[in-house]
């Protein structure tokens, strides 16, 4: 069962409202919960950016997972208006992009509201395993970068996370910087790809190297997975759901 309410983040967009997608179980049960970005990616079609989604509902509906799923919707937004926009909004750092220029980045004010004002609604609304240990974090692209980003900065938050395709060329210094600065606790579990077809772009296989080097030598539980002729986009991350999902339940 998939509800939608529309929320507004006041620090980002002011009055603006936005959907949220929250997935429950058709069964009784207090389950983990999967935090999620692109909420208008993952379930609908029709909803989609680019008219496919994950189609990831139809997975957790054949396979029983007993999991909660909160995704929340981009800001449309472009880059120059003075909300800003997604790639402002999913990235902790500033940095220049070629197209738009200088963005900045507001990455933390986004997980600052995901902590402190929507895991605390989500909790008190729906049958949640609240803990660490049950409280996840996923996204791909942009949102794969926010994911290592979750991990990273709000470690005890997030105890396991699936960043697909994660977005490391725009501030890679940055990135790699932030890692190898945090204090990883115990049992921090990550799933993180690639496609396959991706990597011959930039410096992507680099980047993407470097970064489970360093997410190994900070002792995390890292599945690092190169995916055979995968591309960026959903139907590729549709593809790596069965993947990431025995990562993230792996020994719960």
């Amino acid at each position: 069962m998939i509800e939608i309410f529309k929320i507004s983040i006041k620090q980002l967009t002011g009055k603006e409202k936005r959907k949220v997608y929250v997935y429950v179980p058709d069964y009784e049960g207090q389950f983990p919960v999967l935090y999620m970005f692109d909420g208008h990616n993952l379930f609908d079609d029709e909803e989609a950016s680019f008219g496919r989604s994950w189609r990831l509902g139809n997975y957790l509906d054949e396979n029983r997972v007993p999991l909660i799923v909160v995704g929340v919707e981009c800001n449309h937004h472009k880059e120059t208006d003075k909300c800003g926009g997604r790639l402002s909004e999913y990235s902790p750092f500033d940095f220049y992009d070629s197209h738009f220029g200088v963005i900045k980045g507001r990455g933390k004010i986004t997980m600052d509201w995901y902590v402190n004002e929507l895991k605390p609604y989500i909790d008190d609304n729906y049958p949640t395993l609240s803990d660490r240990k049950h409280t996840f974090i996923s996204g791909s692209s942009m949102g794969g970068l926010m994911t290592l980003y979750a991990l990273s900065r709000y470690n005890d938050v997030f105890s396991r996370g699936a960043s697909l395709s994660p977005s490391l060329s725009f501030a890679p210094e940055d990135v790699k910087e932030m890692l190898r600065k945090t204090r990883f606790k115990r049992n921090t579990v990550v799933y993180m790809d690639y496609g396959e077809k991706e990597l011959p772009y930039g410096h992507a296989r680099e980047y993407f190297s470097q970064v489970s080097e360093i997410l190994i030598s900070k002792n995390v539980l890292l599945t690092s997975r190169i995916v055979p002729g995968g591309k960026h986009n959903e139907e590729s991350w549709e593809k790596a759901i069965p993947f990431f999902m025995d990562i993230l339940f792996y020994k719960l």
